[in-house]
């Protein structure tokens, strides 16, 4: 129950045969993110858990969930575009229904993350379901 825009990562990444290819992908998405305000980067919005910093600024709007994000880390910036790709433009109920363990899997991430950027991943995943479901 992925958006379209991760279902297209998923396509890539069927193409991309080697990992430092789909690594590379996945910090490019990083960099092609637009910079979130250095006024949003606060403590409301930093999210626990990761080794490097990363602030999640969700939005929702007629109860269709967007989020931005930032980190100090290349690889985890590219996580938090795919997180957007995986989530923005659900509907907050579908947000909270996403399983993005299962959905991640498809793109092989987990068997090529340290535990300390897995943990982070999960962190930042929690955090969308939390403000999901208080949104719900």
């Amino acid at each position: 129950m992925a958006s379209a825009a991760f279902e297209d990562i998923v396509a890539d990444f069927e193409f991309l045969e080697d990992w430092e290819d789909r690594y590379r992908y996945v910090i490019e998405a990083g960099k092609a993110m637009e910079p979130l305000d250095a006024a949003l980067c606060v403590p409301a919005t930093k999210v626990d858990g990761c080794a490097s910093q990363v602030w999640l600024h969700p939005v929702i709007e007629d109860g269709v969930f967007h989020f931005d994000g930032a980190s100090d880390a290349m690889i985890v910036s590219g996580l938090i575009a795919v997180l957007r790709m995986l989530y923005n433009g659900l509907t907050v109920k579908e947000v909270t229904e996403v399983n993005a363990a299962e959905e991640l899997a498809r793109l092989g991430l987990n068997d090529h993350l340290s535990a300390q950027r897995s943990n982070g991943l999960r962190a930042m995943i929690e955090r969308v379901h939390q403000v999901a479901a208080a949104a719900v």
